[in-house]
């Protein structure tokens, strides 16, 4: 899973992408409705705003800010005022929930890395959060994480893609996020491919470090 990620204001593509959503009048809409930064730099929570690269509506490659998290219209209980900020790619196609996200509105969110917590399975079968881990591609300054878009509103919202761990991160958790080469950011975002071919070119040399 993917619950946390850190973008670097200092490194210069994730620089440029921060110029670039903090001109638009997108990002003063969210500024408008939200006392969080816009966008956000540094270690990111759900429900932050940040740089994300998709479509136009012009079908132009762009940088728009947009929010962590679909919103769980309708759910009670435990779920009620929660945000999904992952889905699975496995099956994203089928769910009500991101199918047509997964058809047409398909995003990347670049980061500089993302954290995980090494789950350790206690004596009585119950897991516990461990240590911490920056992971990122091994050999690579910017992570560009696969998500999913679609508009609440008058706002635009992700979630981050996750699939099965690579031989790298087994060992720390059974999900990572889905990442992909920067050669094929282009094709993911275009609803003209095929998004289960151009996830089988998945990033899957990691690098870790304790955070």
């Amino acid at each position: 899973m993917c619950c946390r990620f850190y973008t670097e204001p200092a490194d210069p593509q994730i620089h440029a992408f921060l110029e670039q959503v903090n001109r638009s009048p997108l990002a003063d809409r969210f500024r408008r409705s939200s006392v969080q930064p816009v966008p956000a730099s540094g270690e990111i929570n759900p429900s932050a705003v940040v740089p994300v690269i998709a479509l136009s509506r012009g079908w132009k490659r762009s940088v728009f800010p947009m929010k962590w998290g679909f919103s769980m219209n309708g759910a009670s209980g435990k779920g009620a005022g929660k945000l999904l900020i992952n889905a699975r790619s496995e099956s994203a196609a089928e769910k009500p929930m991101f199918r047509e996200s997964w058809a047409k509105r398909r995003c990347v969110i670049p980061a500089s890395w993302y954290f995980e917590w090494e789950h350790q399975v206690l004596g009585n079968g119950k897991k516990k959060a461990g240590q911490k881990y920056a992971i990122r591609p091994r050999g690579q300054k910017v992570t560009w994480l696969a998500g999913l878009y679609r508009m609440e509103g008058e706002f635009p919202v992700f979630t981050i893609l996750t699939r099965d761990p690579s031989e790298d991160v087994r060992w720390m958790h059974d999900r990572m996020p889905l990442m992909l080469p920067e050669s094929d950011i282009n094709a993911w975002i275009s609803p003209d491919e095929d998004p289960e071919s151009v996830s089988r070119a998945a990033v899957l040399a990691l690098a870790f470090e304790k955070a």
